[in-house]
């Protein structure tokens, strides 16, 4: 039994690549993580070529991403939040699943997900969308996670004197971000850090369970 890991984080070490980590980490599985910072994944081009086979025809980095969803027995995929959705390179992962729906074929169905999701809000839909992506594709999702995002306000050099950013909305206007200001990362955040464990936990036993029933 393996896991596929994705952070479709733009960052390569951002909030939400340690989140998925730590689910990953805790199933006591054999996993794969994968970081789609740099990654060309274009939206699905809606052309159809992949209904024959359920294979995706379209020419950059996704088919191998959707090969290793494939050869996987679970997902554990995480998003930022970005004005209040998936950010787009998320979306675009994701979209590009209806690859795997033709002919009444499911090529991602029973497999297990998990859902993470880096936001500001509680009630960010980023999470509530990574699951109904998942159950279309007739997937079974074991849980999700979200974690306190880090704003790109804070590592962009202004700012501390931007008007419209997260920093003065916080903290009001600064002469410089001090370590004080800064929000907390992953591992700061012990609500988040418990429930990645505790999720972690639920997927490795469920896929040890599987394991020893085949």
């Amino acid at each position: 039994m393996t896991i596929l890991g994705i952070s479709a984080s733009g960052r390569t070490d951002g909030v939400t690549g340690h989140a998925v980590r730590r689910v990953l980490e805790s199933s006591g599985e054999p996993f794969e993580y994968l970081s789609l910072a740099g990654l060309q994944i274009s939206g699905c081009q809606g052309c159809t070529a992949c209904a024959s086979d359920n294979r995706c025809r379209t020419a950059d980095d996704w088919p191998a991403i959707g090969e290793k969803m494939l050869a996987a027995d679970a997902l554990v995929f995480g998003a930022p939040d970005y004005y209040g959705m998936i950010n787009a390179l998320g979306h675009a992962c994701l979209e590009r699943t209806f690859a795997f729906r033709h002919r009444e074929v499911f090529s991602l169905a029973g497999k297990l997900g998990v859902a993470v999701a880096a936001s500001y809000a509680h009630d960010s839909p980023v999470l509530a969308y990574i699951e109904r992506m998942f159950r279309s594709n007739m997937m079974s999702v074991v849980g999700s996670v979200r974690v306190d995002g880090y704003s790109q306000c804070y590592t962009c050099g202004f700012g501390h004197d931007c008007s419209v950013g997260n920093v003065v909305r916080c903290h009001g206007f600064l002469e410089s971000i001090e370590p004080e200001h800064l929000p907390p990362t992953f591992e700061q955040q012990p609500e988040a850090t418990a429930r990645a464990y505790q999720v972690g936990r639920t997927l490795g036993s469920i896929l040890g369970a599987r394991r020893r029933h085949e």
